[in-house]
């Protein structure tokens, strides 16, 4: 993989920005820019490539932006197209049902020089496929993933915004690909007839559009790392769950930031099962915290776990 000659690592995130209404409390949304998010926090120089409306709720998108960190220069405004928001309701105590308002600003990302710029210059490009249910986005990603140099595809399949031959385009271009385990199954029906075989599907996949790194997360069984040739499983840490909204991308976020910084694929997961315990754990995607919390939770988890160990 090729990486910029400089320590300080950079990431571009593309895609939508929203907010998430909850029948008690609305909160800011949409995977790329919860990784971006977890990115910052974790030391990575993170970009988020979007739009949002000139109104109210893209005004305070653009604040939070500002006040975490990540530049909002390419988070640009659009007159025509509110900002988008997700209505969210329970469906169990941790798991959600959403409702995507369509069209949204973020639907109408239009593709400039500068932010292509940006995307070449960065050391991993960060793409999901619910943007390309616009085609002014759709458009804007497939010109970027053209000059990118390390591509990191979140599924992200959220009904109905996406079709078995966009995300075949979108596996196409990706080097790393990441997918929980119910994507997997979907994916393992359209192509194997098979909903359990989850290595049988990303051995598939792998060879179909030469992937040469898979990741796939799987909640409480823990996840699942992928070579061409090997695969490695990380159990998970048991924690109590405030919610899940977020933590998939909290453990990407994760998981890249120490790729990017030469740790092995071993530490990158064990890094990232931990940190998407630690906001599963929160309450909300981005919940705040600093790194001397993030590290004093994994101290207290990895003790319990070989006091466990002890006691068997």
């Amino acid at each position: 993989m090729k990486t910029n000659n400089h320590d300080h690592k950079t990431v571009v995130c593309y895609g939508e920005v929203l907010w998430d209404i909850f029948p008690t409390k609305t909160k800011p949304g949409g995977a790329p820019m919860n990784v971006a998010y977890h990115l910052r926090k974790l030391g990575i120089d993170s970009h988020m490539i979007s739009r949002v409306g000139a109104d109210e709720w893209g005004d305070r998108i653009i604040d939070l932006l500002d006040g975490w960190q990540i530049p909002a220069h390419y988070c640009m405004p659009d007159t025509a197209h509110e900002t988008g928001l997700v209505h969210a309701i329970a469906v169990t105590p941790t798991e959600m049902a959403y409702t995507i308002e369509y069209p949204a600003a973020w639907d109408f990302i239009e593709w400039n020089k500068e932010m292509a710029d940006k995307v070449a210059e960065a050391d991993a490009f960060v793409y999901g496929s619910l943007v390309t249910r616009g085609e002014t986005s759709r458009n804007t990603l497939l010109r970027l993933l053209k000059v990118a140099k390390y591509k990191v595809f979140d599924i992200n399949m959220r009904p109905p915004f996406y079709s078995q031959e966009l995300l075949e385009e979108l596996m196409n271009e990706c080097n790393l690909l990441k997918m929980n385990e119910n994507e997997v199954a979907l994916l393992g029906k359209w192509y194997l007839n098979e909903e359990d075989k989850e290595e049988a599907c990303v051995r598939y996949l792998q060879d179909k559009f030469s992937i040469d790194e898979v990741v796939v997360t799987k909640g409480e069984e823990g996840a699942t790392y992928y070579t061409r040739n090997a695969s490695h499983s990380f159990p998970a840490y048991h924690v109590e769950v405030k919610d899940t909204v977020g933590s998939g991308d909290s453990f990407l976020a994760a998981f890249l930031s120490k790729k990017l910084n030469g740790a092995s694929a071993v530490e990158g997961m064990k890094y990232a099962i931990a940190v998407g315990a630690f906001v599963a754990s929160n309450e909300g995607a981005c919940p705040a915290y600093s790194t001397e919390d993030l590290n004093q939770f994994i101290i207290k988890k990895e003790l319990e776990i070989n006091q466990a160990i002890i006691s068997n």
